[in-house]
């Protein structure tokens, strides 16, 4: 994939580097992404109402498997954001 089609899909993405990484960050265990309102919040999975339950993208748990130990690059978070926001496509986002 060349540089110039990455920046072209970033800009349409609902999930981007960022968000995966407030996501790995996040102090809690338990933490949880969910797409809301149009945007990636991550709460506690306690926090996460019914009405919301639905909209859980991913938690920290189940992505940490996919990232090998240490800091993650950012093209391993860009990978993660691209998996990431297709799932929340498949939500209906």
């Amino acid at each position: 994939m060349t540089s110039e089609h990455r920046d072209a899909m970033s800009s349409t993405q609902l999930i981007d580097r960022e968000c995966v990484r407030r996501l790995l960050e996040a102090d809690r265990d338990d933490a949880t992404l969910v797409f809301v309102r149009g945007e990636c919040v991550v709460l506690p999975d306690a926090e996460v109402d019914e009405a919301h339950r639905g909209l859980i993208v991913a938690r920290r748990d189940e992505v940490l498997a996919w990232v090998p130990a240490g800091q993650p690059a950012d093209q391993l978070l860009d990978d993660l954001a691209h998996r990431l926001d297709n799932i929340v496509r498949d939500l209906g986002a």
